[in-house]
């Protein structure tokens, strides 16, 4: 249910909203078109294995060729998630499905850079399809790389000398969380596929229809299994409830099978559906549900699924600027604030949401009534686009956070491969301890990153320190940009 009206006046609430939206520089003019270029070809510094002929990023080159030999396995490919050399399963699922969900929904506004867009989601698939080989026999790997071994070291991933440890869910040590992330990641994408690549849309969905029962029979977090391989680093906090439902819903969508109406409808109370409902990201995904579902109960087609759209419109009304709730704060400068590190992934996958149900609503001709305030499809479009803008450069500090774009960006990122001399510069190797110099330099990366969007302002003053060592502000990650890439899409479209 939408939260009950604040005591102060309703006048206020909207001039609070009114200046948050257009503080500090609503009259700045940015090119999303570019931006949205750049967004989508970082995911092309962040490739493991062999690159193709088309890599774009020519500083990098294959690594991790071996991944999966020890157990005879063929595991390269991939993303490597941040700043680092491991390749975790569960956020490149979540990244993975937020790609497919910006082609989905925002696909048509993409124009020459759909392509691109395409080939993104397709690595990630690619790889979660090898992940996933040998389900039938009850075993997901959802992990490559010991990340002890990989922080201990900085090094470029063409050069890895540390430990590519494979590790794997069973039946044994169950991970309804990757697994059912996984799940959702291939329906999405077999929905990108579906008229593009018809044979493997249907790979892809029969794969996650596999993936996902292997999750729902076999209940439990994957970072009780896993523990010291995925935690403190991809810890599922949450629990692993959330992705099941996630799974079911995208799953649901894909292939429109009665089983999965019947499972999400039969299993919202038992999952947890209207937990959390402000949070999104690849750990939390209630928010992603609820509007996700409501889309069918707004086009008319789904009224069993009404408690959905209930805990939806009680997500846009947490997160109004004057009337947000506790867990969802702005700085002074506008940006949507959160507690913990790397801020910027809540920014953009909320904002996704944000412009996803916006449109969603738009289509109903709907509201969302928040109390004495209303929330309309134009001013959930505003808030969304002034988050971007702030990533773009609308900010106190007068600096894009997007690598590469504007005429100041972060010099510094926390990233091994970009702040270490490229191959073909320095040939040799570069030892796991002989990295460190660079990490410590003073001076900008060598290689730039471009379109990388790194955690940006950590703390509720809008400042920024442009230095390795300070990771949750400068480290760039796969799932911060996902959910950009619709929104910049959107955007380029439509401004």
């Amino acid at each position: 249910m939408a939260p009950k009206a604040l005591s102060y006046a309703p006048a206020f609430r909207i001039l609070t909203i009114i200046l948050l939206l257009i503080r500090p520089s609503a009259a700045t003019a940015h090119d999303y078109h570019d931006a949205l270029r750049k967004s989508i070809l970082f995911f092309e510094g962040q490739r493991s294995g062999r690159l193709p002929p088309d890599q774009r990023l020519r500083w990098r080159h294959d690594s991790a060729l071996h991944d999966g030999a020890t157990a005879g396995l063929d595991l390269t490919g991939g993303y490597y998630d941040a700043g680092d050399n491991i390749k975790f399963g569960f956020p490149m699922a979540f990244t993975t499905t937020m790609l497919a969900w910006s082609v989905i929904d925002f696909g048509r506004s993409m124009g020459p850079e759909l392509g691109n867009a395409l080939k993104a989601v397709r690595w990630g698939t690619d790889y979660l399809l090898k992940a996933t080989s040998k389900v039938g026999t009850g075993v997901v790997f959802v992990q490559v790389g010991d990340p002890l071994s990989d922080h201990n070291c900085w090094e470029r991933p063409e050069d890895m000398d540390t430990l590519r440890t494979v590790y794997k869910v069973d039946g044994s040590h169950p991970g309804s969380d990757v697994a059912g992330e996984t799940a959702a990641a291939l329906a999405a994408a077999s929905i990108v596929f579906r008229s593009r690549d018809p044979a493997y849309s249907r790979l892809l969905l029969n794969r996650a229809v596999t993936v996902f029962g292997f999750a729902d029979r076999h209940r439990g977090a994957y970072s009780n299994s896993l523990k010291k391989a995925v935690c403190p680093f991809y810890c599922d906090v949450n629990g692993y409830q959330d992705e099941l439902l996630w799974a079911a819903a995208w799953l649901h969508k894909a292939s429109r099978r009665r089983q999965y109406r019947e499972y999400i409808v039969r299993n919202e109370v038992v999952l947890r559906a209207g937990d959390t409902i402000n949070e999104f990201g690849w750990d939390n995904k209630h928010a992603g549900i609820n509007v996700l579902i409501s889309k069918e109960v707004l086009m008319g087609r789904a009224n069993y699924f009404a408690s959905f759209k209930q805990n939806a419109d009680g997500f846009i009304c947490s997160i109004l600027p004057g009337i947000s709730h506790p867990q969802v704060q702005y700085s002074p400068g506008g940006l949507i604030f959160k507690a913990g590190g790397s801020n910027m992934q809540h920014v953009t996958s909320l904002s996704f949401l944000l412009l996803a149900y916006s449109n969603y609503l738009s289509h109903a001709n709907k509201i969302v009534p928040c109390g004495e305030t209303t929330a309309t499809p134009a001013l959930l479009k505003h808030l969304a686009k002034r988050q971007v803008d702030y990533i773009l450069g609308d900010n106190p500090m007068g600096m894009s956070y997007m690598v590469g774009y504007g005429a100041r960006y972060p010099q510094r990122i926390h990233h091994r491969a970009s702040s270490l001399p490229s191959v073909a510069v320095h040939p040799a190797h570069i030892g796991c301890k002989a990295g460190s110099r660079y990490f410590l330099s003073p001076n900008p990366n060598p290689n730039v990153l471009v379109g990388a969007v790194v955690g940006g302002p950590n703390n509720n003053t809008d400042a920024f320190p442009d230095s390795r060592p300070f990771y949750q502000e400068t480290e760039p990650t796969t799932y911060i940009n996902a959910p950009l890439v619709g929104l910049l899409a959107f955007f380029s479209a439509h401004s």
